[in-house]
Formats: structure tokens, sequence, C-alpha cells
């Protein structure tokens, strides 16, 4: 049982799960900001792996991603940095990008050292499920990590009940078909659409992600779903912050609804 499992298997809900990109606002706060996120209250944490064509990312991701590789930051220092950070920490991290920065580095060779560095799981959006189905299932669940796959408003029920099966840890529930980092209230279409996958009675854990950005969308989120997932909303927190630990904790604490202390 690796991290990620431990945290489904100890907590169920109002799970928050905090990603931002690695090497961002400068290089060395990685190790930082995630010291940080566990610190403040923080369940589960995504790293975003920097790349040039990101296609699900809206403009805050996407620009928080080609500043850090204006930093300098690559996948193999990005490995360095996790295993430094997973000496002071045990939160579960899991890693978010593309399949083509996977193909790259080497399928096997990236499942193994996520492995070494302390990853506990991985979320490749372009990653379609039949190609992961016939060539990388059984390489990362030999390697334990857990991996996630993505549902959409307009997901058939038939593909949902897919992605639970080849889902292991928890599956990411989009909340509008858009790139990430829209803002504003959830709407009723977007309820009636967590009301049905609920319905399924799926056998994995559930976090909503895109356009989750306040307490109070926090909070609906987690009504319909086991937590959510924060990203934009948490990278425009950090960028001209002088303390990025400081501009942490006071982020996770509006979000938990917690007030500042004075």
């Amino acid at each position: 049982m690796n991290r990620l499992d431990k945290l489904f298997a100890n907590k169920r809900q109002d799970i928050l799960n905090i990603y931002f990109t690695a090497g961002h606002p400068k290089l060395e706060d990685t190790g930082k900001i995630i010291q940080a996120l566990e610190k403040a209250g923080a369940d589960l944490i995504e790293l975003g792996m920097p790349y040039s064509d990101p296609l699900a990312d809206g403009p805050t991701i996407q620009q928080s991603g080609q500043q850090a590789l204006r930093n300098g930051m690559t996948l193999p220092l990005l490995f360095e940095q996790v295993q430094s950070v997973r000496e002071k920490t045990e939160i579960p991290l899991i890693l978010m990008g593309y399949f083509n920065q996977v193909m790259q580095y080497g399928e096997q060779r990236f499942f193994d050292k996520c492995v070494e560095v302390g990853i506990d799981g991985l979320i490749l959006p372009d990653l379609p499920l039949y190609e992961y189905e016939k060539f990388y299932k059984e390489m990362v669940e030999q390697a334990g990590l857990g991996i996630s796959f993505l549902i959409t408003p307009q997901t058939p029920k038939e593909r949902v009940r897919k992605v639970d099966e080849l889902s292991r840890g928890f599956i990411y529930m989009v909340a509008n078909s858009s790139i990430t980092g829209a803002k504003g209230a959830i709407t009723e279409k977007q309820l009636a659409y967590f009301e049905r996958v609920s319905a399924l009675k799926l056998s994995n854990p559930r976090l909503i992600g895109f356009g989750i950005s306040s307490h109070d969308t926090f909070a609906t989120a987690c009504r319909y779903a086991n937590g959510a997932i924060i990203g934009s909303a948490f990278i425009r927190a950090l960028d001209g912050a002088e303390d990025v630990e400081k501009a942490t904790a006071g982020f996770v604490k509006s979000i938990r609804g917690i007030e500042a202390s004075v």
C-alpha cells in the first residue's frame, strides 16, 4: 500500500489536492512549497512537469510552466528535487504531465524512477485508455504506482465505468470541459453532472478539478465527491509572493475556511 492508498484508506472526505508547477516561481521553490503545503493541511500534491505544449492547461498554468522551463527545470532535476524532499515528508506526491514526456524519458525508466524517488501516482491526460491498458498497465501496476484518468460532463457512462476499472488511486472529475483555470460559482448543470456520477457508485474515490478556486467551490465539490483539486488559483497566489511558504499557508487556510492569525 503506497502513500496514496493510505490516504484514501484513512480519509474519505474533504480531501484537498493542490497542484503546482515544479520549478515555479523559482527553480528551488519545489521542495519549500511541498513542505509548506503539508504543514498547512493539504492532503495530496500534484507536481506539474513543465512542458512546452500543455494542451489541457489554461493560461495561468501554461505561464507557470514556461517560467519553470526558463528557470532551468528539467525532468531529471525534478526527480532530484522530489528525492530530496521525500526525506522530509510523507505526503502523497503525484506527477501530472503529458505522455510525450514519459516516452522521451523512456517509459519503463520513467516508472522505475518515480518509484525510486518516492512518487506515488501519475496523471497523464493525453494517454488513451486503450494504449494504457494494452501497453503500460502492467508496468504501472508492477511498479505499485497509482494512475488517475479523467472524466468530463460529456463522458459516456460506459467510458466512466472503464475509467473506474483502470484508475488506481482516484478518478479525476473535470468539472467542465474547458481548459484549467476557469473561475466562478459551480453551476446547476455541473451539480447535475456530479450527482449523475455519484449515482454510478464507482469503486474509486473521486476528486473534482477545473474551476475550484475558493472555500465555497471547494466545499461544494466535497459534497459531491471525496475532495477537490486546486491548481490555477494556487499558482496565482504564488505569483509575485515574496515568501512562497507564507503565501502557501495563507492560501490553504483560505480554502479550508480557516481565518489567518493576526
